[in-house]
C-alpha cells in the first residue's frame, strides 16, 4: 500500500511561485507513474502534470505549461511541482497520485491548498 504526503501549499500573490512536494512510501515506484491534480471550488478535479517515475518523462495540461516544472529525488521518493508566474486560476486543492503504468491513478494524498490572489 502507498502512502503519499503533500506539503509546501499557501497563499501567495499573483505573478509569485510556491513549489509543492509529495513524498511517497510503501511501495516501489519503478513502474509507475506519479501526477498532480487540482481542483478548485465548484469544479471536477483536473490533470495537471505528471511523470513517468523510471524515465523521468514528464507531461503537463495546457494551462500549465511553460509556468510549472515537474521534478522528482529518486533517492527521497519524492516529487515536486515548481509553479512560477502563479495566477488567481490557479487556486485550488493540489493533490499527488500514483498510478501503475499503464493503469488508473489509484492511489492519492491528502491534498494541499494553494491560493493566489490577484
Amino acid at each position: 500500500q502507498v502512502q503519499l504526503v503533500e506539503s509546501g501549499g499557501g497563499l501567495v500573490q499573483a505573478g509569485g511561485s510556491l513549489r509543492l512536494s509529495c513524498a511517497a512510501s510503501g511501495r516501489t515506484f519503478s513502474r509507475y507513474s506519479m501526477a498532480w491534480f487540482r481542483q478548485a471550488p465548484g469544479k471536477e478535479r483536473e490533470f495537471v502534470a505528471n511523470i513517468i517515475w523510471i524515465a523521468g518523462i514528464t507531461s503537463y495540461s495546457d494551462s500549465v505549461k511553460g509556468r510549472f516544472t515537474l521534478s522528482r529525488d529518486n533517492a527521497k521518493n519524492t516529487m515536486y511541482l515548481q509553479m512560477n508566474n502563479l495566477k488567481p486560476e490557479d487556486t485550488a486543492v493540489y493533490y499527488c497520485a500514483i498510478a501503475p503504468l499503464g493503469g488508473t491513478y489509484d492511489g492519492w494524498g491528502q491534498g494541499t491548498q494553494v491560493t493566489v490572489s490577484s
